[in-house]
């Protein structure tokens, strides 16, 4: 996730600058330079022996409308010798929705690069099912705000196993959001959920300090798989 430190306001969070980015349309250069940066730091990565990891990043609705987003996706790829696959996309699902005609005709042509799409934030948009199965996409991700009560709120609960139930029935990966308890964690698996991502797993760290992190799971997983 970005993050702006600035000298004058101190740590700005994304909720905070990433809409005024938006209104003022800088968020395309913002975007471009994320996504440059996110896979020259996967490209690093992998030099360093992180070999089984993708990265993923979103992209807001004017990268998504802008005529030479294919091309600059396979610039950068090509730049930083890295396989299609081993990068996600990420759209909200008011971004999909905002043009879904021009949408899914994007996505089709991202798709025939090689990434892997998901939505974003699902649940809090205004999707039909009708666009969610034309959508060439891999994954969806429960938003946080029906995450956070599941282990205490009845209707969340529901919401979160249906959304988990539907997107397995249409072939889907599902990732929840927002994980800040075993709790949330341990329900979400008894669901079937895939996968989680939140606070539970880490707080937001450095690249530095990430490297570390997933050094030592992989070298624990290994340890596990030679043991069995």
């Amino acid at each position: 996730m970005l993050r702006w430190h600035s000298q004058e306001l101190g740590d700005v969070p994304p909720t905070t600058f990433i809409p005024v980015a938006e209104d003022s349309g800088l968020i395309v250069e913002i975007g471009d330079w994320v996504l440059t940066h996110a896979c020259e730091q996967l490209a690093h990565w992998q030099r360093d022996g992180l070999r089984d990891i993708s990265m993923s990043v979103n992209l807001s609705v004017l990268q998504l409308q802008r005529g030479d987003l294919i091309q600059r996706l396979c610039d950068i790829l090509a730049e930083n010798d890295l396989a299609p696959n081993q990068l996600e996309l990420e759209l909200t699902e008011s971004v999909v929705m905002a043009n879904a005609e021009q949408s899914i005709s994007t996505l089709r042509q991202l798709k025939a690069v090689g990434v892997t799409l998901s939505i974003d934030d699902f649940g809090t948009g205004y999707s039909s099912l009708s666009y969610l199965r034309r959508l060439p996409i891999d994954t969806l991700k429960i938003d946080k705000e029906f995450v956070g009560d599941i282990t205490t709120d009845p209707d969340d609960e529901a919401i979160t196993a249906t959304v988990i139930n539907m997107a397995h029935s249409l072939g889907l990966n599902v990732i929840a959001e927002g994980v800040e308890t075993a709790e949330q964690a341990e329900y979400l698996r008894e669901q079937g959920c895939d996968e989680i991502q939140g606070h539970w797993l880490s707080k937001p760290i450095t690249p530095a300090e990430c490297f570390l992190f997933l050094r030592e799971r992989s070298r624990g997983r290994r340890a596990s798989l030679r043991s069995r």
